[in-house]
């Protein structure tokens, strides 16, 4: 995923772009970028790679080169942006959360009427400039975004800086959010209303799927209402989103508890002491203790100074070795002890093995792990998660191939009271060396977040969508 932060301010902003893009680290893990108009000077942008790096080391020392009362930051999991345009609409920059998948038939389009393309992002053409490409094809920004929104399979939610305030839409399904924040001499528009508390800002509105605002110093102006379909993706609550953060009006860790105490209450395991998966893991084991009455502790500790998150590095090899080395046993606790942990989800299971593995080998009498979500058996095709060379490579249809062959059908599987679903759940606990597996049912998910189940995507679990 990504994520981005822009202020309109009636004074120098820098610092507030600078904090509150920084508060979407969580979110994206390649590049990062800034764009600010200096007064009488016009854009400046500065984008860096943070695979190997944080935010804030990168760009640190470049704030005294900023200035300016109005900017833009992104936090991209996908390509290098801000991208800065000059077209018969003005000069502007822009920066995009999204995944285009049809992004070869989009490039093809354009070679074939003579345009070209500038940015590059690993051996491909930048999404993000295809963006800018569609809006500049109409006659306005507001129809040139709604071209974006009819032409791109996928999803994309945007924001462009230009000398008149920042325009922000919101994906034409909101399957990311876009909030507007206020304080009084600015507004702020962001992925993760987290990043608006320490920055000064109070949540002043939530764009609906499809909107667009204009945003200035003083006020926000609808520019297109939104639209009657939503699928907000579910998984920002459980898995993505900032413990903090509020979307569609509803708080990330709350849910979490809720996601939790939903387990428990269909759980009759016996056990010494809950514990949760740093970090997205820990909400949802508290609210599971909480309902059952059954004491938290920190088997694991996550080591944070020096070992970044696990899908920093690029290969799968070096991912799973810094999984194991940032979290450290504590075998005071484990030791003779029966427990139960909680995550988020799994996706290909090597980290949890390993987790399982080290449990066992620090004495643990029974290890049994709670999931807050269902089995994740579809890859994403909206954002950039449970993303993987091939579906099989996923937990869950790796077992099903064990159980009947690479011709089974995965929709059959997502019925958790049929055989099926149970023996593929136990296949998944036998291959992780778990003594037992429970998924979240996607009703109960469902459930704890309170929106209609209409208005969420749930694509990774039962294939259902529509664009």
């Amino acid at each position: 995923m990504s994520g981005f932060f822009g202020v309109v301010s009636k004074s120098d902003c820098v610092e507030e772009v600078f904090y509150g893009t920084d508060y979407h680290s969580h979110l994206g893990t390649k590049r990062a970028g800034l764009v600010f108009i200096l007064p009488g000077k016009g854009f400046r942008r500065s984008i860096h790679n943070i695979s190997n790096s944080y935010f804030r080391n990168k760009f640190e020392d470049e704030l005294h080169e900023f200035s300016g009362n109005s900017g833009m930051g992104i936090i991209s999991d996908t390509d290098p942006q801000p991208i800065l345009f000059n077209s018969h609409l003005g000069r502007f920059a822009i920066v995009t959360v999204s995944r285009i998948l049809n992004l070869d038939d989009l490039e093809k389009r354009f070679l074939k009427k003579r345009y070209h393309f500038t940015e590059n992002f690993e051996g491909n053409i930048n999404p993000t400039e295809v963006v800018a490409n569609l809006i500049c094809e109409e006659d306005s920004f507001v129809s040139g975004i709604e071209n974006v929104f009819e032409s791109i399979r996928g999803s994309c939610s945007i924001m462009i800086l230009t000398e008149d305030g920042i325009i922000a839409a919101r994906d034409k399904l909101g399957r990311t959010p876009v909030i507007v924040g206020k304080k009084d001499n600015a507004l702020a528009m962001a992925t993760e209303s987290s990043s608006f508390p320490n920055t000064g800002f109070n949540i002043e509105y939530n764009l609906g799927p499809g909107e667009i605002v204009h945003v200035t110093s003083d006020n926000y102006t609808v520019l297109r209402k939104p639209g009657d379909k939503m699928q907000i993706c579910a998984f920002l609550w459980v898995y993505y989103g900032y413990p903090p953060s509020y979307y569609e009006g509803i708080n990330v860790d709350e849910c979490r508890y809720r996601c939790g105490a939903a387990l428990a209450r269909r759980d009759n395991v016996e056990v010494d002491f809950i514990c949760g998966i740093p970090d997205s893991g820990v909400g949802h084991a508290l609210g599971y203790g909480n309902e059952k009455g059954i004491p938290y502790k920190r088997a694991f500790s996550k080591y944070t100074p020096t070992w970044p998150r696990s899908f920093m590095p690029q290969s799968q090899a070096q991912r799973d070795l810094v999984a194991k080395m940032k979290l450290i046993p504590n075998k005071a606790v484990i030791e003779g002890k029966k427990m139960v942990f909680l995550d988020d989800s799994i996706v290909r299971g090597t980290q949890l093995k390993d987790n399982a593995s080290i449990l066992h080998s620090a004495g643990a009498s029974e290890v049994h792990m709670r999931i807050a979500c269902p089995p994740l058996l579809f890859p994403c095709e909206f954002l950039n998660f449970s993303q993987s060379r091939t579906p099989m490579d996923l937990a869950g249809r790796k077992a099903i191939f064990q159980l009947d062959g690479e011709n089974a059908d995965p929709g059959e599987y997502t019925d958790p009271d049929s055989e099926r679903y149970m023996n593929m759940v136990k296949k998944i606990a036998e291959t992780l060396k778990l003594d037992s597996l429970m998924y979240q049912r996607l009703d109960d998910m469902v459930n704890a977040i309170g929106l209609p189940k209409e208005k969420l995507c749930t694509h990774c679990w039962d294939a259902s969508s529509y664009y």
